[in-house]
């Protein structure tokens, strides 16, 4: 049933209306011009308020209405005279959301006017609670993001951040206020805040995803300039009229740190193995070999029968004593020092020519200076593994390992001429593609793999400089 207020001085016309709205089943609250018609609105649920006259003091009425928090959701209808039209811009003005101005004696033309008052009044409830459903779906979407365990940043299509929750504050130890509005490369360290707009134009432009719904672990940049591992997953929204990204964001040190400490722990214990079968077993084949070679001079001196396989035996010894020596040099490839890493990449170099029959170039620009000796480990583990790659899946016959430094990072690029990679290596790499980017993260680097315009392959590792990160104010 409608409940309706129906506000006029007690006259025919006002007479006239309660009638025609109680033969359309309303409920009516009849109120005169004088009357606290707030007190009203607040006791009746009423969603069509009617002005059986029109004047300056029932224009100022409608105003004090349509400034009442829930006299705004009500349909407001005027009865106006048709001798006064001073009035119709003055009511419009006021809120008035239709007017009856034919004569209010015109029974059947009056009931046509009401029912169209009575749309409009369930439409302006339907409003309401659109929006009241909407304002508390705001909320609980509020809520999620400001107490969700995970950081969350949105932003435009050009990079620039729109919102950025209460974790995200915490995690890059800015406010929101001095995030929204900004490019979120902010959030970056060197170099990949100055790729990250090369990243979002090449999408534009080619739709080709690198990073949109597929999680990655990528570097981030805190506020006051130090660099932390992180899982970034983003996801593509598309509304009318609006383009988006949502980025969520976890912090994963804590997982790197025990990744690194049971790394630790196993490069230790190759390295240790590693001296061994050279201080160890190698020293001892060695010492075997030199009593296995006099022996076997002294037999040969006495014409003995067992002169030649005493000769065997002793370059047998020697074999295995150079087979020692060299899986010692595999276990423990890079000497920690400051040659240690360019004499490792130069010997990957020369095996890469002798074993595979391949063109290996190498070239070193800048001095390495790591933070953690493990690092360049990491580094020749990854060279390593890309050189065979290449030549083993690729078919490559010319590879290039360059390591360039600078201040803020170290970059390690193998390029080959190889038949490159397929299409879907990121979603199907094999174990070697993944090794190479767990090492790359464990060092806080990041692993790009793309094919060359022309033949063949290039993997990029780059790795920032945290001592020097951590000194940028």
């Amino acid at each position: 049933m409608n409940q309706t207020i129906l506000l006029g001085p007690d006259d025919e016309i006002r007479h006239t209306a309660k009638q025609a709205l109680l033969k359309r089943k309303h409920t009516v609250t009849v109120c005169s011009p004088d009357d606290d018609i707030e007190k009203v609105i607040d006791e009746k649920n009423a969603s069509l308020l009617i002005f059986s006259c029109v004047n300056q003091h029932t224009i100022d009425i409608c105003r004090k209405i349509r400034n009442h928090s829930r006299g705004k959701w009500m349909a407001v209808v005027a009865i106006m005279d048709q001798g006064q039209p001073e009035f119709l811009d003055e009511i419009v003005d006021a809120g008035v959301d239709q007017s009856i101005i034919e004569s209010i004696y015109d029974e059947k033309r009056l009931h046509i006017r009401l029912a169209f008052a009575e749309k409009l009044a369930r439409e302006k409830v339907q409003q309401q609670i659109t929006e009241q459903q909407l304002r508390e779906s705001e909320a609980k979407a509020r809520s999620i993001l400001e107490t969700t365990v995970d950081a969350i940043i949105t932003i435009d299509p050009r990079g620039i951040v729109q919102s950025f929750n209460k974790t995200a504050e915490s995690l890059f130890q800015y406010k929101s206020t001095e995030v929204i509005g900004k490019n979120v490369k902010m959030l970056m360290p060197e170099p990949y805040r100055e790729e990250h707009d090369d990243y979002i134009d090449h999408y534009k432009k080619t739709g080709e995803r690198k990073i949109i719904g597929i999680g990655r672990e990528v570097t981030g940049r805190r506020k006051d300039g130090s660099t932390f591992p992180m899982y970034l997953a983003v996801s593509e929204v598309k509304l009318p009229g609006q383009h988006i990204f949502t980025g969520i964001v976890r912090d994963i040190t804590e997982q790197r740190r025990l990744e690194q400490e049971v790394l630790r722990i196993s490069e230790h214990e190759r390295r240790r193995i590693g001296q061994d079968l050279h201080d160890g077993l190698g020293q001892m084949l060695t010492g075997i070999g030199l009593i296995s070679k006099n022996l076997a001079q002294r037999l040969s001196n006495e014409d003995h029968p067992a002169a030649e396989d005493a000769g065997e035996i002793t370059d047998l010894i020697k074999e295995a004593d150079e087979q020692a020596r060299t899986l010692a040099r595999g276990l423990v490839p890079v000497e920690f020092d400051k040659k240690g890493l360019e004499a490792a990449l130069e010997r990957l170099r020369t095996h890469a020519e002798k074993l595979f029959g391949i063109n290996c170039s190498l070239e070193i620009i800048g001095n390495l200076n790591f933070d953690d000796a493990t690092q360049a480990i990491h580094l020749y583990r990854i060279a390593q593994e890309a050189v065979s790659n290449a030549v083993k899946h690729g078919q490559a016959t010319k590879v290039s390992v360059d390591l360039a430094s600078t201040e803020r990072h170290i970059r390690l690029r193998v390029t080959d001429n190889g038949t490159g990679f397929p299409d879907d290596w990121d979603s199907d790499g094999g174990l070697g593609v993944r090794i190479m980017q767990f090492r790359a993260q464990l060092i806080g680097g990041n692993l790009e793999i793309s094919d060359m315009p022309d033949k063949g392959a290039v993997i990029t590792c780059t790795m920032p400089l945290h001592h020097t990160e951590n000194n940028v104010a």
